[in-house]
Formats: structure tokens, C-alpha cells, sequence
């Protein structure tokens, strides 16, 4: 089958990191061609260089059979290739068909056709499932919102190569559906998919042959209807990855328990207890209401109705402070936006819950601090050269841990874990899954929401389904499967 695309022997080089290492890559016509490796095996890095970000230091590139080396991402772009990152490239006050339109707007006499532009990606986004005014800003859409506003903005300029990385990582299963019927309909269509994916049951539904890469090298590439997921993830980290068992945990009293939490228009009568060492999970379809309860509770959204106590008493959490001072540790879903301040230290990062208890002069406050991330940098594993080196700079797995490090630094007892492996490779989810498990022996109480179903049925002791704002479902572990969960989610009602 003819090639549209052939990386051979590229290698590039960062200081102090080597990132890609003669990795070689090919991409047939009308394939989806899944890319697979921890993070840091330099998938991005071959991306970036694939979409004209980078420049390889050695190596060739062809595409459709003519040398093919961009000099930036429009360069690329220009040459039909297009790359959706999983961090969103969009202008979040802008408005959405703006986003869709930006940089290749459609002009006649020097005049914007505002109306045909309008039209096209409001027709572009109801393909994906998407339905919202198209002059609305983008910023006030959610995540997975987002997420399909991006992919509109390079299907519409039909390239191609479409490179997809971790297109999926905040939509539900519908949107999941939904989006793997375009891309069917992209593939049948002509274009060529390079998808990157942490994901691998998505593999065997949207794939046609998977490549590994390992330490900046390219392992092998296999086709996906004769190899398996075992195959995968040893070639992947280099050994076998037993599935995780954990025993049961006695649980103690009630840490947290909600009462009737409204929020018009977003959730209502949300009612639960949170027991110490047990894991709670809400799963549910993305718009739900899932995400809104974790941020009314923590006090950064407020409430019209409802009661939160807290080891027994009643309280007002009037922001996040108060969430704090109780014990509570948050973990938002968007870590880059939401839970880290990237362009500072881990050390910063990690202490930054815990600030008022370390005191003293600001030489012995900073020591301090090294300290205590130096501490948690070890007791998590947490892959760092220093506490000093911006958290940007880490892996989405190592991001992840050095969130879950402030908070035990912090000594929170109530958890609340907003998508706890979003965008982490497959075993550095293992790590956080075995550290969830430690901290819930240890007595803590953890309140996690996740769009990944074997996820939740791995962690939870108990599961509540919502939908549309409500809570549908109250299931213990015996009682919930993947599929009894989907019929709650989508269909479900307590009347």
C-alpha cells in the first residue's frame, strides 16, 4: 500500500535530553495509524517535527514521495498536514467560528462573509455532535466543548495528514462514539490519521496498525487486528504490567457527607458520604454535573441550596481557603490551567498549600520547601533532576504526582480527584492507581471523578452515576459494571 508519509532516522536533541533517537515512522493512505509509548518516549517530539514545529537534527521525511522538510507549523499546514495538539491552540475570548476560521478567513471585496462562515462551522460542529451558537466565545465553552471546536478548526481545511493527540482525553463515551465516525468517514474519504493515545481499548476500535516507541527510538510497529494489548504495553515499558487487584479496606466513619447540594440550572439534591478509607467515584456523561459538585464543594463555585459537613459538623466553605483549613485537597481535571503554576518550581508547586505552616525567614522558608518537595519527590517517585526545575517540564504523569504531593504535604484527609489520569501514559497510571490505593489503606477519604469507566471500576469502593445534574445511581462494587454504569449514565432514573 503506498505511503504518504515516511520518517526515516530522525533524531533530535534538546539540552541535556535526547529526545528522538533514528526513530523511524510511515503512514499509508486512508490509514489510522496509532503512535504508542509512555510519556517522554518522544511521540510529541516526532509530532512536532512531522507538523513543523521542530526541526529534526538528522534524518529525511517524505511526503506523498517529495522530500518534506517544514520550517514552521503553517509551512506544514500549507503542505496538508495538520496537527490537533492536546493542549488546545485556541483564542479563548474570540468567538467560536473565529477559532474555526483563524488565520484562513473567508473574504470577498476585502469584506468578511461573517453569515457563510457562521453557517459552515455551526454545520461543521452538529457532524461532531456539537451543537452552540458559533458567535459564542470559546472561553466560555467547556473542555470537551473545546476539544471539538479544535478538531473542527483542521478538519475544515481537509488535509492530508490529520495528526490527533489524545483527541478523546475530555469526551464521553457518546462524543467518543461520535468522533470515531468521523474520523471513519475522514479515512474513507482519503486522509491519513497519525493518533496518539493513551487510551488502549480505543486501539482495536479506530486502528489500523500501531507503532511503539521507547526512549526516543522506534520499537516496532504491529498490526492492530493480530497483536493485543499485552503486546503493547510490554513493548511500551519494556517488561509485563500485571492488572492491579486491590483487597478490601475497612472503611471508618463518614469524613464527608453532602446534603442536598443544588445548583440551579447545573445539579440538584446531590446527597452522599465519603467514609475514610474509601474511594468514592462519580462517573456520568461530560456535561453531567460531575466536575461542578467537586468545585461547589470545594468552595470555588458557589451553591443555592444544601449542606456539606465535615467530619461531623456542619460547615460554610466560602471559598477555597475554608476547603483547605477543613482538610480538603482538589484536584482539578485541567492540571495545566487549573492546578499548577507551570512557569514555577515543583518545590513551589508542592508547597503551595502549605506556606502558612512552614513560617520563619524567606532563606529558612525556601529550605524548607526544597525539603518537603525533595520528601514527596521520593516517597511518590516523582522523575525530577531538582526541586528547583520548573514543573513545566515534567510529564503529565509527574505533573499529576506533584499535585497529589501538595496535598499530602498539606495533610488533607478528603481527596477529590477531578479525571486522575487524564493524559498519563499507561504506567504511570499504574503508579497513581497503586498511590490512590496506599493513600485510601492509610485512612484517607477520596472523592474522584473519571470519564474512564475501567478506571472507576479498578478504584471505587462505591460508584454514583449522574445524569443531567442528578444522581441517578447509587452503586456499591458488586453492583457496577461498565455496562450497567452506560445505562444509568444515558438512560437511567430513579422514578
Amino acid at each position: 500500500m503506498e505511503d504518504i508519509l515516511r520518517v526515516e532516522g530522525v533524531s533530535k536533541e534538546f539540552p541535556g535530553v535526547k529526545a528522538l533517537d533514528g526513530a523511524r515512522f510511515n503512514l499509508r493512505k486512508s490509514e489510522v495509524h496509532v503512535l504508542l509509548g509512555e510519556n517522554g518516549a518522544g511521540k510529541s517530539t516526532l509530532m512536532n517535527i512531522i507538523g513543523g514545529v521542530y526541526r529534526p537534527d538528522e534524518g529525511q521525511m517524505w511526503l506523498r514521495g517529495q522530500p518534506y522538510r517544514p520550517q514552521s507549523a503553517l509551512d506544514a499546514l500549507r503542505a496538508g498536514v495538520a496537527v490537533i495538539h492536546q493542549e488546545l491552540q485556541l483564542c479563548p475570548q474570540q468567538s467560536v467560528v473565529e477559532n474555526v476560521f483563524l488565520g484562513d478567513e473567508r473574504r470577498r471585496a476585502g469584506w468578511l462573509c461573517k453569515r457563510e462562515m457562521e453557517e459552515e462551522a455551526e454545520n461543521l460542529l452538529a457532524e461532531l455532535g456539537l451543537q452552540v451558537d458559533p458567535r459564542a466565545p470559546v472561553g466560555e465553552l467547556g473542555i470537551a466543548a473545546q476539544q471539538l471546536v479544535e478538531i473542527a478548526k483542521m478538519v475544515r481545511r481537509n488535509p492530508d495528514v490529520l495528526v490527533m493527540d489524545e483527541p478523546t482525553a475530555s469526551l464521553s463515551e457518546r462524543e467518543v462514539d461520535r468522533l470515531f465516525d468521523i474520523i471513519q468517514r475522514l479515512k474513507q474519504g482519503g486522509m491519513s490519521v497519525i493518533y496518539i493515545s493513551h487510551r488502549l481499548n480505543e486501539i482495536p476500535r479506530i486502528g489500523d496498525r500501531v507503532t511503539v516507541m521507547r526512549d526516543g527510538r522506534t520499537i516496532d510497529t504491529l498490526d492492530v487486528k493480530t497483536s493485543d494489548r499485552n503486546q503493547w504495553i510490554q513493548l511500551m515499558v519494556g517488561r509485563e504490567l500485571r492488572q492491579l487487584a486491590f483487597e478490601t479496606v475497612e472503611r471508618g466513619e463518614p469524613v464527608l457527607s453532602v446534603k442536598g447540594l443544588t445548583r440551579k440550572g447545573v445539579f440538584r439534591d446531590v446527597t452522599f458520604d465519603v467514609h475514610r478509607g474509601e474511594i468514592v467515584a462519580i462517573a456520568g456523561m461530560v456535561g453531567s454535573g460531575r466536575t461542578e459538585v467537586l468545585r461547589a464543594i470545594f468552595g470555588v463555585d458557589p451553591v443555592d441550596e444544601g449542606e456539606v459537613w465535615v467530619r461531623g459538623r456542619r460547615t460554610h466553605i466560602r471559598g477555597p481557603a475554608d476547603a483547605i483549613r477543613l482538610g480538603f485537597g482538589f484536584l482539578p481535571e485541567d492540571r495545566k490551567a487549573q492546578g499548577l503554576v507551570l512557569e514555577q518550581a515543583i518545590a513551589h508547586n508542592v508547597a503551595l498549600a502549605s506556606y502558612a505552616r512552614l513560617g520563619g525567614p524567606v532563606w529558612y522558608r525556601g529550605r524548607r520547601t526544597e525539603a518537603l518537595a525533595n520528601s514527596y519527590g521520593q516517597r511518590l517517585r516523582i522523575k525530577m533532576s531538582r526541586s528547583s526545575e520548573r514543573v513545566a517540564a515534567l510529564s503529565g504523569g509527574n505533573q499529576q504526582k506533584v499535585m497529589l504531593a501538595r496535598w499530602l504535604a498539606a495533610e488533607s484527609e478528603i481527596l477529590m480527584i477531578d479525571e486522575p489520569t487524564r493524559g498519563v501514559d499507561v504506567a504511570a497510571k499504574f503508579e497513581i492507581y497503586q498511590l490512590l490505593h496506599d493513600l485510601r489503606r492509610k485512612g484517607l477519604a477520596i472523592l474522584m471523578v473519571s470519564s474512564e469507566l475501567p478506571e472507576v471500576l479498578t478504584l471505587a469502593d462505591r460508584v454514583l452515576v449522574m445524569r443531567e445534574g442528578e444522581v441517578v445511581a447509587h452503586l456499591c462494587r458488586d453492583e457496577a459494571s461498565e455496562e450497567v454504569i452506560a445505562q444509568w449514565a444515558m438512560a437511567g432514573s430513579r422514578r
